[in-house]
């Protein structure tokens, strides 16, 4: 888990995390702290002089990566590659949503991950928990019988689908994904999942671009959400 205390506020949770400052080179390197739980005995950091308070979504935030004007002129994609690629920032963002939804009142049954990267989330968050994972895919790209629900997503439209014994009426559903932009996607996956006779409990992401509507959106078809850092603009 990651070091740090938590205070919860506005509905997100805040991680504080222990962060040692090196030069090596001329360059200035963090090193994200990172504890082995112990069943029964929190995790408490001792702040030293060389260490400095920063909190997850800060630290999330630093390694988000802008790429403007992409995939058309004038919008601002946010890559999240960069937090899959070094193992202390992905156990720091994947323990963001497993410290969250080990809560008995959270707990979900199945972890629903929406194509592609909230497959990368969804299905290590699942196992995290010791619950099962199930993917909402792109039309034409699962065997079996299938759902299907068609929505508007920021850069055109698109079709989902998901198999129709993934999840069963009553199951509690936690809906991931990296990012909120038009809230299009998680929309088309709560629909497919109460199609089912499941119950989404909550949507959960990485990123919310609130300026786009989508979070405002889904919140107000009745989804709460978690994210753990927001943007401006696209």
């Amino acid at each position: 888990m990651a070091s740090g205390a938590e205070a919860r506020g506005n509905g997100r949770a805040v991680y504080t995390l222990a962060l040692s400052e090196t030069h090596a080179t001329g360059q200035r390197l963090a090193h994200a702290q990172a504890l082995v739980p112990r069943p029964g005995r929190p995790t408490v950091i001792t702040p030293t002089p060389a260490m400095q308070p920063l909190s997850v979504n800060q630290y999330l935030r630093q390694h988000i990566r802008t790429v403007p004007d992409w995939p058309a002129p004038g919008v601002q994609f946010r890559d999240i590659t960069p937090l899959l690629q070094d193992p202390k920032v992905f156990r720091v963002l994947i323990d963001a949503f497993v410290h969250r939804y080990m809560d008995k009142a959270l707990r979900p049954d199945v972890v629903a991950g929406l194509d592609a990267r909230g497959f990368i989330l969804g299905a290590v968050v699942a196992y995290e928990l010791n619950v099962g994972f199930v993917p909402i895919r792109k039309k034409g790209k699962l065997p079996f019988t299938t759902v299907e629900e068609t929505y508007e997503l920021e850069y055109g439209s698109a079709t989902v689908e998901l198999h129709t014994d993934a999840v069963k009426a009553g199951d509690r559903v936690l809906l991931i994904d990296d990012l909120i932009a038009t809230g299009g996607t998680m929309m088309a996956g709560k629909k497919l999942l109460e199609k089912l006779g499941a119950t989404v409990t909550e949507g959960a992401a990485i990123v919310d671009l609130p300026e786009l509507g989508g979070s405002q959106r889904l919140r107000d078809a009745g989804l709460p959400l978690y994210t753990l850092v927001d943007f401006a603009g696209h």
